[in-house]
């Protein structure tokens, strides 16, 4: 928000400054990934965009480094894709190996050789943790079930904890990805599902000023509507300053509803938005289908034969698609 806006309503710092919100589910998830972590597993956490993936994994990490129970790995890499288990091992040598002198072999038999002693000689759980693991290439993800399992024969414990959309949990779920999807175990992240309104109302009172009120920022009818309209964190930090700003402008204190129906994007809920969120882009959906891009955009907008339209609905059903 700009800073005319938020002195207007009486906020001391933006959205995006606010801490960590946690639910019991948010417990019991970290609960579930320390126990899998001490076990040697591969770990998913899947969740729609903007659901708090990133965050619950910063605060999971930051639990497990000051309890000194796991050692904790982290794969910066941005460009997933093209990551691969030589930029993953890598990772975990600057993490784990405390020698600045230290430099990983190049030969891969020697490389692998040396983190397996360097896991072994730890003696605690190794942890890898990788963001936007949807887009990791499969034989990758076969690559980390092998070097999971030559750790394990060799009497230490790494595990690898994948964050991603839920079609790294419908891609695991394929009989062609067996070998890795039957030795993972698979979370689901629901973030603030069920707690919205709980969402909203924390939100405003960790950045609003000591002297600022609800009352005096938004109206009960608008904290309802946003709390049944939008489902996550994101969406709600980023409707909600919209619709501070748009209050501002008409000079409406607090924000009503009308103002924070008139921000909402018309699409929010339509398909394509809908499969986006899960990870399934036009393109991403082309290629799964096999089909052109034009016809993925017809099928979205309601344009196709009812015919096709229901052969394309079948098939993206029985991939575990949510339509």
């Amino acid at each position: 928000m700009q800073s005319e806006v938020m002195e207007h309503y009486g906020f001391a710092k933006d959205f995006k400054q606010a801490g960590y919100f946690e639910t019991e589910h948010h417990q019991a998830v970290f609960k579930e990934i320390k126990a899998a972590i001490q076990s040697g597993r591969i770990i998913t956490l899947s969740g729609i965009v903007g659901c708090g993936k990133t965050k619950t994994l910063q605060r999971l990490q930051q639990e497990l480094i000051s309890e000194k129970q796991v050692l904790v790995s982290r794969s910066f890499s941005i460009e997933k894709a093209r990551v691969n288990i030589g930029t993953l091992t890598t990772a975990m040598f600057l993490d784990l190996v405390k020698d600045k002198d230290f430099k990983a072999p190049n030969d891969t038999e020697r490389r692998d050789r040396t983190l397996r002693d360097v896991i072994c000689k730890s003696r605690r759980p190794v942890a890898l943790f990788i963001d936007e693991a949807h887009d990791l290439h499969p034989k990758t993800l076969v690559q980390l079930k092998r070097l999971v399992e030559l750790i394990e024969a060799s009497g230490g414990i790494l595990s690898v904890v994948l964050a991603g959309h839920p079609k790294l949990k419908n891609d695991l779920g394929r009989a062609a990805m067996e070998e890795i999807g039957s030795r993972t175990t698979r979370i689901q992240l629901e973030g603030i599902k069920g707690y919205q309104c709980n969402y909203i109302e924390w939100l405003l009172a960790e950045c609003r000023t000591p002297k600022a009120k609800l009352a005096g920022q938004l109206t009960d009818e608008a904290l309802q509507y946003l709390s049944e309209r939008l489902a996550t964190p994101l969406q709600i930090e980023y409707y909600l300053g919209r619709a501070f700003e748009e209050g501002y402008l008409m000079g409406q204190t607090p924000v009503t509803q009308e103002i924070v129906e008139s921000v909402l994007a018309p699409d929010l809920d339509e398909l394509e938005a809908k499969l986006t969120r899960q990870g399934y882009s036009v393109k991403v959906l082309s290629e799964l289908l096999n089909v052109k891009h034009a016809e993925i955009r017809s099928f979205m907008h309601g344009q196709l034969p009812t015919g096709r339209s229901e052969e394309l609905r079948d098939q993206l059903l029985a991939m575990g698609l949510p339509l």
